[in-house]
């Protein structure tokens, strides 16, 4: 499920200044635009840590506790897609494919069309139909350079994709500007 209720808040000064930070270093410089100043976080009970970050109610992404990166939900996805210039962090998966990757699939060698030659395994990527709709999000496990070379093999490790928020009417079109 894509949203929380598990007492968000809006950070301190200084966290949104990082998290800023963080979004501007994985995001190509999008941090202020990805990050707006009405967002809410969840902290861990335990450590008082920031573990998702929230727009509107929507888990846009959560952070990785071991190195504080970004890891990136599908609300997050279709709202970086709005923001961070074409190519960065894009593949394109053939509409062949898309109905599998919607379900839950992961991202093969054979199913791109294209992808971004400056993603480094691990990157979190975005994962679009022919259309440029966001169909999912997900981690890279070949750099973006080597993928289209091969006919084999797992390119990107799907984590979540719109089948979740389709129950919440999600529209590709709608959020164009969200």
């Amino acid at each position: 499920m894509s949203t929380i209720t598990n007492n968000p808040q809006p950070p301190y000064p200084e966290e949104l200044e990082e998290l800023r930070a963080i979004a501007d270093i994985q995001f190509y410089g999008a941090g202020d635009v990805f990050l707006p100043s009405n967002i809410q976080v969840i902290r861990s009970k335990t450590t008082q840590r920031i573990r998702a970050v929230l727009l509107d109610g929507k888990i846009l992404a959560t952070l990785r506790a071991s190195d504080y990166r970004f890891i990136l939900r599908i609300w997050g996805g279709i709202r970086l897609n709005n923001i961070i210039d074409y190519p960065f962090l894009r593949v394109i998966v053939s509409n062949k494919y898309s109905g599998y990757i919607i379900e839950g699939g992961n991202v093969f060698t054979k199913h791109i069309v294209f992808m971004d030659p400056h993603i480094r395994p691990g990157d979190e990527v975005l994962v679009l139909n022919e259309d440029l709709e966001v169909i999912a999000v997900g981690r890279a496990i070949l750099p973006g350079w080597i993928s289209t070379l091969f006919s084999r093999g797992e390119a990107v490790r799907v984590r979540e994709s719109i089948k979740v928020v389709r129950n919440e009417g999600y529209k590709p079109s709608i959020y164009r500007g969200f």
